[in-house]
């Protein structure tokens, strides 16, 4: 894999985080009656900056969670070396009755990963209304899923791959595009 170039620096990823909390508090009139559900790995730390940028706006501090989507993946068999796939823990608990869940993610390819973490919110609780704020929204879609907030709009082609790397996983925030 060869890097091709640095779309988004730590800047720019602050500034797109920025962006996407006012947007949500502007769409929700505020802080009130929101979960922000991280989408693992990367959708967590996205997630509690989220969280802290609306605290800032707000005064709110809106609850968080974060969702582990394996079992509900429809390509499990396929990309599961073994019959136990790892699993990492899904903790959201807010109660999310009535509540409008804002699922977090790095990258919004196919919307496989959405449709997951849909199905993983809906048996943990009804919300009233379930929305999408990714970092990176790369195109390609095979089911009909849009991001309600969007970082960074970046056409793509199936030859190439979107990296995504934050301080909290990764060490720097860089968002790069690389050839396959």
């Amino acid at each position: 894999m060869q890097k091709k170039t640095v779309l988004l620096d730590q800047a720019a990823i602050g500034r797109a985080i920025t962006r996407i909390a006012h947007e949500i508090v502007e769409k929700n009139k505020g802080g009130h009656n929101l979960v922000l559900a991280g989408i693992k790995t990367r959708g967590i730390p996205l997630t509690k900056r989220l969280q802290d940028k609306i605290k800032q706006i707000e005064g709110v501090t809106v609850p968080v969670g974060e969702l582990d989507i394996t079992l509900y993946r429809d390509d499990l068999e396929t990309v599961t070396v073994s019959a136990d796939p790892e699993l990492k823990e899904t903790k959201i608990d807010a109660d999310l009755q009535d509540k409008k869940v804002i699922l977090i993610d790095d990258v919004l390819y196919t919307g496989r990963t959405v449709r997951a973490a849909m199905d993983a919110v809906m048996d943990i609780g009804r919300p009233s209304q379930i929305q999408l704020g990714v970092l990176v929204d790369r195109g390609h879609r095979e089911l009909p899923v849009r991001a309600d907030y969007v970082g960074k709009n970046i056409p793509t082609s199936e030859s190439e791959i979107i990296v995504v790397q934050l301080n909290d996983v990764d060490a720097h925030d860089e968002v790069s595009i690389y050839d396959k």
